[in-house]
């Protein structure tokens, strides 16, 4: 190799050297020291080629300079207005169907990009979102293996509870059914306060607090096996929050895998309405301040003919009715099949 070969490679790997420090790369060597080598071997080099600037020409070598690369132009991906835009929402009358109880209604209709709200106050604000948690715990139990569909039976304490129903051995089907406390007070101890953690901050899963996360801030129920951070306690959310969740799991870009969320599919089936064939899944929730339904829940979401709405009915504290979350799941269900039949999916 003659000295202008030589040149010439050298002024290349100057180059690349630098484009290599702008990209933040770095080596075993002192980066500095290298383009003080690189410096001394330009200025010899420029001696050479001012000495054979009679004779024959010097072919062209591209550098990648630090101005060079400043002065490329980034090409930022095309985005349409439509992606960029956020839902639109439209604020409902619905109150026929809530017959004098406080409480809102959220349908989240993706493919039109609209949020249909009924008492947009009240669906925007924050409570304890009690028992539809089960949602959010069941299927990061069944994503990390702690639930296993085919072998979820865990045994019964002996204690006696409240509930009939919880006072035996128990499945994975019939827990989430019945809405036994202490089987998910369990799998959530196993998931552990980390892992939760990082999926309700992944979900934006409302205010994402589980401080209080054996529920002592519930002082409606001191019983350990029955409370938790869900339960009127540190961890709320908003109506409007859940149906946007429900999106984020079951919706085209959920980031849970499709065994997990067929698997909560199942046990979250409702209801398939009329000859449309409108399956309805979701989970009811209810909590108590001494001893009054301050919140009720019916949360969940809808398919028909391939498309898919999400949903949330809330109802809180209304002295002169009977408040429960059978009331907020009946409301959910007519509104939902009515919402098919009037934009015709």
């Amino acid at each position: 190799m003659n000295k202008k070969q030589s040149y010439i490679v050298r002024l290349i790997s100057c180059g690349l050297i630098g484009a290599l420090t702008l990209s933040g790369c770095t080596g075993s060597r002192n980066i500095e020291d290298t383009h003080r080598i690189g410096e001394n071997e330009e200025t010899e080099g420029q001696k050479e080629i001012e000495n054979n600037r009679a004779g024959e020409q010097e072919p062209e070598t591209e550098t990648f300079t630090e101005e060079a690369v400043a002065e490329q132009e980034v090409v930022e991906p095309e985005t349409t207005e439509f992606e960029m835009a956020e839902p639109e929402t439209i604020e409902e009358d619905w109150s026929a169907y809530f017959d004098g109880m406080n409480g809102a209604a959220v349908i989240y209709d993706t493919d039109a990009r609209l949020f249909h709200i009924y008492n947009r106050a009240v669906a925007e604000t924050r409570r304890s979102p009690c028992s539809t948690f089960k949602i959010i715990s069941a299927l990061i139990a069944l994503e990390q293996g702690t639930i296993d569909p085919g072998d979820s039976t865990r045994k019964w304490s002996g204690e006696v509870y409240w509930n009939e129903n919880w006072n035996q051995d128990i499945d994975f089907n019939e827990a989430f059914h019945e809405s036994c406390v202490w089987y998910f007070r369990e799998v959530i101890d196993e998931v552990g306060m980390e892992l939760m953690q990082e999926e309700l901050d992944r979900l934006s899963y409302g205010n994402c607090d589980i401080s209080d996360w054996e529920g002592r801030l519930n002082t409606n129920n001191s019983n350990r096996a029955l409370t938790g951070f869900w339960i009127e306690s540190s961890l709320t959310i908003s109506p409007k929050e859940q149906a946007e969740v429900m999106e984020s799991i079951f919706g085209e870009d959920s980031f849970y895998s499709e065994t997990a969320r067929n698997e909560l599919k199942e046990v979250m089936m409702v209801d398939t309405q009329g000859e449309a064939g409108v399956s309805v899944y979701g989970k009811t929730g209810m909590g108590k301040a001494e001893g009054i339904t301050v919140d009720a829940w019916f949360v969940g979401f809808s398919e028909s003919a391939g498309k898919s709405i999400y949903f949330c009915v809330y109802l809180g504290r209304t002295d002169d009715k009977n408040v429960t979350s059978a009331a907020a799941k009946e409301i959910a269900l007519r509104l939902v099949s009515d919402y098919f039949d009037i934009s015709g999916m």
